[in-house]
């Protein structure tokens, strides 16, 4: 399993039978294949679906069912299609349970931005402020530095911030990270992880769970 597989399938760990779940571009939409089979959530994309399957096979890709990142989607029995300000009316009226969201940066209080990077165009805004405003529960999927190895959690964003609503958890190729009122606490190590190369690339503070500490030994 690859890293980017390997986050999805431990976010989607977090979901609950019965969750309205949506899933934001890039390694969330992964997510959808790693769903346990023992629950059922409904998944919600905001181009107006509400039961989004896995990821098609090759040969059952429908060019006219998509995603709201343009991407390919199967659908479950059940399903059901509507209007973008339908599906909008439901992120913003709080029936969203869970959103899982991909970001560019995430800072040290649990602010994201994902929506814009300076000096490139903008093609669309999507539906990130409204899920972030909207949703009961926020994940954060992500690798944990860019393609450059520079740190994507950072003591403050140099993106444009999303929304001043802090997410709730933090899950990378790394480590994972719950986000409470006074910052971010790493709480899990991925396998193979050390905790020394989770402090050397991230550039923001972070607490550390007690069980943490005993099983690498380290002393703050």
């Amino acid at each position: 399993m690859d890293a980017k597989h390997f986050i999805a399938s431990r976010a989607a760990k977090e979901l609950k039978d019965g969750d309205i779940v949506n899933l934001g571009i890039g390694i969330p939409t992964l997510v959808a294949d790693h769903i346990p089979a023992a629950i059922r959530v409904f998944l919600h994309s905001e181009n107006g679906i509400l039961g989004v399957g896995p990821s098609p096979k090759h040969d059952q890709i429908d060019a006219d069912l998509v995603n709201a990142g343009k991407k390919p989607v199967t659908i479950l029995d059940g399903s059901s299609f509507f209007d973008s300000a339908f599906s909008f009316a439901m992120i913003r009226g709080g029936h969203v349970t869970v959103s899982i969201l991909g970001v560019l940066q995430i800072n040290g209080q649990g602010m994201i931005a994902n929506w814009a990077v300076p000096g490139k165009s903008v093609l669309g805004v999507g539906g990130a402020m409204d899920l972030l405003e909207g949703s009961k529960r926020v994940i954060v999927t992500t690798m944990h530095t860019t393609d450059k190895g520079e740190p994507k959690i950072v003591k403050d964003l140099t993106y444009p911030i999303t929304s001043e609503r802090k997410v709730d958890l933090i899950i990378t190729d790394l480590a994972v990270f719950s986000v409470k009122d006074d910052g971010l606490h790493l709480i899990e190590l991925a396998p193979e992880v050390s905790l020394e190369e989770v402090q050397r690339k991230t550039n923001a503070p972070f607490h550390i769970t007690e069980s943490l500490l005993k099983e690498n030994e380290v002393k703050v």
